[in-house]
């Protein structure tokens, strides 16, 4: 079946119909990993958006279950060179079409991604629409299809009630504004007890159970529209609690302590993306997903200093604040699939918690 992807620039891209046959409109982003696409597929930070892997063979090893990052799909919809459909891998049990079909993603395969990505990367970021209707109507859809904006993702993605994950060692509460599993067994692999609350539980309810740690997490959407939850970490912060956040968390952080963030012109996706920690020099290969960054010129130094920045455009990475025991960062330290070079972050985050 034909499927169509139609930019809010007029621009058309023709293949075939993958996945659901359900027409969307959402924002098109792309990501550069040459692997992990369930990752991606399962990343609650890509609610409200079309991913396109800009890798020419998506789904070549197959669907492995047990390395979702939720337990379900996320993204709106899904944009690829080639669909594999002989998937060859020892731990594969399912074909990518199967998955998508199954959590009703809707996509499209067989366009020129590379060709896509270049566009988005030279015009920015871009709503689309894909469609399997051959008569559309250009000056019908595209009013339609710039109108659309990424709205209250946080609160679609956060677990419904607060779970524990049992362990033997310091206990942390995880804030999950979308989280990734990844960041909870990470923890837990250190030998944390992790309490998950949602993400618009109040500061006071997570300071009374006495935890060594707080840990916020990724997610999804644009900082700004939580207000709710902005206004808690602000009590957070005014704790004596060690505090470690990553993405979505550490930009909820820098405006609860008074810093600003702006949308990126296209944003970082992918599992290659270099950070430099401006204490030692040294760069890391990072894996990162995100629209938006803390905007390091309305830094209060009294309160917030730079920790990393982006090697390729300069941009912020990570904070570490004045006379507390708090450091965030923008980048995916717990990444699966992708690079682990920064894991180290977690064991930072331990040993802050043992100087309580």
């Amino acid at each position: 079946m034909k499927a169509f992807l139609i930019l809010e620039d007029g621009t058309v891209f023709s293949g075939t119909s993958i996945g659901a046959t359900r027409e969307i409109i959402s924002e098109i982003v792309f990501n550069t990993s040459m692997t992990g696409y369930l990752e991606v597929l399962t990343d609650p930070s890509y609610a409200g958006q079309a991913v396109t892997m800009t890798y020419p063979l998506i789904g070549n090893y197959g669907i492995c279950y047990k390395d979702m990052e939720s337990s379900k799909a996320h993204p709106d919809g899904f944009i690829v060179r080639e669909l594999s459909r002989t998937p060859s891998n020892f731990r594969c049990e399912d074909p990518i079409q199967k998955f998508l079909l199954d959590n009703d993603i809707p996509g499209i395969a067989g366009i020129d991604t590379r060709a896509l990505a270049k566009i988005l990367r030279e015009k920015g970021t871009m709503n689309g629409m894909i469609t399997n209707n051959e008569n559309y109507n250009l000056d019908e859809i595209l009013p339609k299809i710039k109108e659309y904006r990424v709205t209250g993702v946080v609160r679609k993605t956060t677990c419904a009630e607060k779970y524990v994950r049992p362990g033997y060692g310091p206990k942390v509460a995880l804030l999950d504004l979308g989280a990734k599993r990844n960041i909870a067994r990470s923890l837990n692999e250190r030998g944390c007890e992790v309490t998950v609350y949602p993400a618009y539980t109040t500061a006071e309810e997570i300071l009374s159970t006495n935890p060594d740690g707080i840990m916020l997490s990724n997610g999804a959407g644009d900082p700004k529209e939580c207000v709710e939850i902005i206004a808690e970490l602000k009590k957070l912060y005014a704790s004596d609690v060690p505090i470690f956040a990553i993405c979505l968390g550490h930009q909820l952080m820098a405006l609860a302590t008074g810093a600003d963030t702006h949308k990126l012109k296209y944003g970082h996706r992918g599992a290659n993306h270099p950070v430099k920690d401006l204490k030692t020099g040294r760069v890391y290969i990072s894996c990162q997903n995100h629209g938006y960054v803390v905007d390091e010129t309305t830094l209060d130094p009294d309160v917030a200093i730079p920790a990393f920045e982006n090697v390729n455009d300069k941009t912020n990475e990570g904070l570490e604040y004045v006379g507390k025991k708090i450091f965030t960062v923008q980048f995916h330290p717990e990444a699966c699939a992708g690079p682990q070079d920064t894991g180290y972050l977690f064991d930072r985050f331990m040993d802050m918690m043992k100087e309580d």
